[in-house]
């Protein structure tokens, strides 16, 4: 069975959060730390560490993270203007927590994808 981690824990309601979508695949929740002013993480309601480890099974949960964000975007009014869908993989990608998780961010521009 896969780790527990603090966005597992969130999932299964152990941790609060503001929960801004959830379904069978994923569950949305707004960032603790927003970087924009709509930042929600996009997580699959079960474990997976990194990307790397996403398997030929998980293809239609990757697309309903995606639709969902999609959706999440259109409901906090930045779909017009845009916004950045982002996933970091391990370490050198800036990975923080070992649970696969897209960030969303909108709300003003988000500037180039990575620091010079």
């Amino acid at each position: 069975m896969a780790q527990d981690t603090l966005f597992s824990k969130i999932v299964s309601g152990e941790i609060p959060a503001d929960i801004v979508y959830r379904d069978d695949l994923v569950t949305a929740f707004r960032d603790i730390r927003p970087l924009t002013p709509t930042h929600v993480l996009i997580v699959p309601n079960r474990v997976i560490p990194t990307l790397a480890d996403v398997s030929d099974e998980d293809e239609a949960l990757l697309g309903r993270m995606l639709r969902v964000a999609a959706h999440i975007a259109e409901e906090e009014g930045i779909a017009d203007d845009g916004y950045r869908v982002m996933i970091n993989c391990k370490d050198h990608g800036g990975q923080e927590i070992y649970h696969l998780h897209l960030h969303l961010m909108g709300g003003r521009p988000v500037g180039p994808m990575v620091a010079r």
